[in-house]
């Protein structure tokens, strides 16, 4: 009987089926770029070989060119290779060339649409809720506010959803002095009261305004969660009347679907991940509370 050896398996496997010649050269340059950065430190060249499968000689030739390039450098004499300057010129360039509200918008013009209601994507910034990407639906009667708005934190669909993740330790630095302003009869003025609502949210996994930011105007929001991190919270906002209890839970479907559309989103983690760095909140914590 013949003895069967299985292929080794090769980087060649996962190249574009279109490649011919030189476009199976870069793309398996580009292979060797995304190792290193999977690894976060230098490879040596046994460690390519054993990786993708490729002849040393081929190895030796395309992490030639990269280092020539700029986009790998020999750290040692083994020869290990890691990471060049030039790719953080390209990371560089995508992250600031990332719009939020462009790449977002997509995502919310679906839910705007389909509930018929203002929808929101926002982040925490202090004390604030900041607005980074909104889509209005087509009707004459609606929520209106813009990206880049800021609102407060703790009398916001938006906010309160971010806040209910937060570590409870942390809850004071982003509330205002008490009693909190008193924007209708129904805000939540003290941090009691609010700490037990926010326990509440937290709970059932989403967050309700009723009436307490402005007279008329109820909001549900979701969090939008990458690895059990909460990244932003999406909601929509629209007149009290339409918010009962039925339409309410189909508005939480829609975005329960919409935050996992924008968690699976690569181009919109990216930039809420570089928005954080920028933020007077600082980076999401990875701490979970419930």
């Amino acid at each position: 009987m013949a003895r069967t050896t299985a292929r080794r398996a090769s980087v060649d496997d996962d190249r574009p089926v279109s490649a011919n010649y030189h476009a199976n050269a870069l793309a398996r340059g580009i292979a060797l770029l995304e190792r290193l950065a999977a690894r976060g430190g230098a490879l040596t060249l046994n460690d390519f070989n054993a990786d993708t499968g490729l002849p040393k000689s081929t190895l030796v030739r395309l992490l030639g060119v990269l280092e020539e390039m700029g986009y790998v450098v020999r750290a040692d004499e083994r020869p290990a290779y890691r990471l060049g300057h030039k790719t953080l010129t390209l990371s560089t360039a995508y992250l600031s060339g990332l719009d939020l509200s462009q790449i977002a918008g997509g995502h919310l013009a679906g839910v705007a649409g389909d509930t018929g209601q203002t929808a929101n994507l926002g982040v925490l910034d202090g004390r604030e809720v900041l607005h980074v990407c909104v889509r209005e639906p087509d009707r004459p009667i609606r929520f209106h506010t813009m990206p880049g708005t800021r609102d407060a934190a703790y009398c916001t669909g938006l906010g309160k959803m971010l806040l209910a993740r937060l570590d409870p330790a942390d809850l004071a630095a982003h509330l205002p002095p008490e009693p909190f302003p008193a924007r209708t009869e129904h805000t939540l003025i003290t941090a009691a009261a609010l700490t037990g609502d926010l326990r509440d949210t937290a709970v059932r996994g989403y967050a309700l305004d009723d009436n307490e930011g402005n007279v008329g105007l109820r909001c549900v929001a979701v969090p939008v969660e990458v690895g059990g991190v909460c990244m932003a919270a999406v909601s929509v906002s629209g007149p009290s009347a339409e918010f009962g209890e039925r339409a309410r839970a189909g508005y939480l479907d829609r975005l329960r679907a919409a935050a996992a559309a924008l968690a699976a989103d690569a181009d919109v983690v990216a930039a809420l991940e570089y928005l954080h760095s920028s933020l007077r909140s600082g980076a999401p914590s990875t701490r979970e509370n419930g």
